[in-house]
């Protein structure tokens, strides 16, 4: 006996699959993607969350916070100063959308 599986197509964006607004999603997409680079710096550099957090200003359970994927106590604002306490630039750049809603992304170089 074979089973249907149901299932939906993404909207590449996880948040808004779970039920967030377009805004909501866009801005949690992107803290995401800031947590992600400033956890996977901290797993290359080896750092202990106590040693972490003296770097980056910031107490030993926000690490552990950014390392878990709890970043709602973060603003965008707050993971751009931890890049850049991690010696890391952090460039804008606008260019046009190709739908009528733009978007916004992090691309580590």
């Amino acid at each position: 006996m074979s089973e249907t599986i149901k299932f939906e197509q993404s909207s590449d964006n996880v948040f808004r699959d779970i039920g967030f607004s377009d805004v909501e999603a866009e801005r949690e997409l992107l803290k995401a993607d800031l947590a992600f680079e400033i956890y996977s710096i901290l797993e290359e550099r080896k750092l202990t969350q106590t040693k972490a957090g003296e770097i980056l200003g910031i107490n030993q359970s926000d690490v552990s916070r950014l390392k878990n994927g709890d970043f709602s106590r973060f603003s965008v604002e707050r993971l751009f100063a931890i890049l850049n306490r991690l010696n890391r630039n952090i460039e804008i750049r606008i260019t046009p959308s190709e739908d009528r809603s733009g978007h916004q992304r992090v691309v580590a170089v």
